[in-house]
């Protein structure tokens, strides 16, 4: 109980006056006692303490200070504290009402934001010459007006040279290459139109070909290096693509564009030949143009034996021998330059020097 007591004011300013009064109170508690009796004879010990230490206690005019501790100030990050608590002024450093410039401000102080570049306007770019302008209804009519044009002489050119002359030679194949003739074709016909020209070129020729005359342009076709053509692409198809076989030739190697035998004017006429719709005329042979001589016009000097008219059921009878096995139907999807020769079982040829 008397421990109690002693602890009961942890203030250094109040020790020893507690010493007295314990000391006192000790003497008077010698032995058990009763717990009124020393809380009385505590009582009266600590009253006769207080009256003996009266004199020495300051009154509160005197402005008694105590003893406190004073509150860290928090680190700030850039700028200037202006605190307002007496405790933090008197600590904090003297402030300068001089501003001092920002290459001799310290690098503590400085802002976090300075560092960050603030990104710039877009503007016009100067060194640029021209300008885009947004176009008027004006403008968009004269474009529209000139892409029509070219349009047109594009296809009046086109129509041109799909008009133009050239020769085909062939021949005939049944196993052995048999002589066929010379098709003067235009640029722009079909394959079975060709096939019904050279048919009639057969059936005039002596020395047993008039049998290739009585074959129907269905049961013939085209084999031009290894490969079947089908009769409803034109020679233009493959002139203009610039198509080529196995061998990376160009399969039908004339030009595209105009000519010297390409018409200057084009006349809507009937396409040479062919086949006669019910209700309609026959269709009259057109005659070869005077104005250019078989010599002058491309093909005249081809090998007549890179171009094959073939009778099919010829082919499918032996379509399993050599060289009829190599044989395969065009496929204008297909970049034959790139591809090598293999006959139906998937067997590499290769051709003999």
């Amino acid at each position: 109980m008397a421990s109690d007591s002693g602890n009961s004011t942890p203030n250094a300013r109040f020790k020893a006056s507690d010493m007295a009064a314990e000391e006192q109170l000790k003497s008077q508690t010698v032995g058990l006692v009763h717990l009124s009796d020393f809380r009385k004879r505590r009582a009266e010990a600590l009253d006769a303490d207080g009256v003996s230490s009266g004199a020495t206690t300051p009154t509160e005019s005197e402005g008694v200070k105590f003893a406190t501790k004073k509150r860290k100030a928090p680190k700030q990050k850039g700028g200037l504290s202006f605190g307002g608590d007496d405790d933090e002024t008197e600590s904090s450093p003297a402030v300068s009402a001089k501003t001092t410039p920002r290459s001799q401000t310290p690098a503590s102080r400085q802002s976090p934001f300075d560092d960050e570049v603030q990104p710039k306007r877009l503007a016009a770019n100067a060194g640029v010459n021209f300008v885009a302008k947004s176009k008027t209804k004006s403008a968009l009519a004269r474009e529209a007006e000139t892409k029509e044009r070219l349009r047109k002489q594009f296809l009046a050119v086109q129509q041109r040279v799909r008009a133009t002359d050239f020769l085909v030679p062939f021949v005939f194949y049944d196993g052995a290459d048999a002589p066929g003739g010379m098709c003067r074709m235009r640029k722009g016909d079909q394959i079975w139109r060709f096939l019904d020209r050279a048919r009639k070129v057969g059936a005039g020729r002596e020395g047993g070909m008039k049998q290739w005359g009585r074959v129907s342009v269905d049961d013939l076709m085209v084999v031009k290096d290894g490969l079947i053509i089908p009769h409803h692409l034109d020679f233009y198809f493959f002139m203009l693509n610039k198509v080529k076989g196995y061998d990376g030739v160009e399969m039908f190697p004339y030009s595209a564009e105009p000519s010297k035998a390409t018409p200057e004017t084009v006349v809507d006429t009937p396409p040479t030949g062919g086949l006669n719709v019910p209700g309609q005329k026959p269709l009259v042979e057109r005659k070869p143009d005077s104005a250019f001589a078989d010599a002058e016009l491309e093909g005249y000097k081809d090998d007549p034996a890179l171009t094959k008219v073939v009778d099919r059921r010829w082919y499918e009878k032996h379509k399993h021998i050599f060289p009829a096995s190599i044989w395969q139907d065009f496929d204008s999807g297909k970049d034959y330059s790139t591809l090598v020769r293999k006959d139906a079982s998937g067997n590499v040829y290769h051709a003999s020097g």
